[in-house]
């Protein structure tokens, strides 16, 4: 699988992204990977009603990538 410009940040930016903006990118990062569905309901529902945002800061935190709903 190709890696998105989201995949190839340092670790610190990341994370600062995941806490702040987590929503919006990972969802627009959903996207770009194909999974249309999960990426717009991730934009719409902010990150799984904040579910998937905790997800996201853990898996950025412990250097991750855990593929639940990715």
């Amino acid at each position: 699988m190709a890696k998105t410009a989201i995949d190839k940040l340092s670790w610190l930016v990341k994370l600062i992204l995941t806490i702040f903006f987590d929503p919006l990118i990972q969802g627009i990062n959903r996207i770009l990977r194909g999974k249309v569905i999960i990426g717009i309901l991730w934009i719409i529902t902010c990150g799984i009603l904040g579910i998937g945002w905790l997800i996201d800061i853990i898996t950025v935190l412990v250097r991750k990538d855990i593929t639940f709903l990715a």
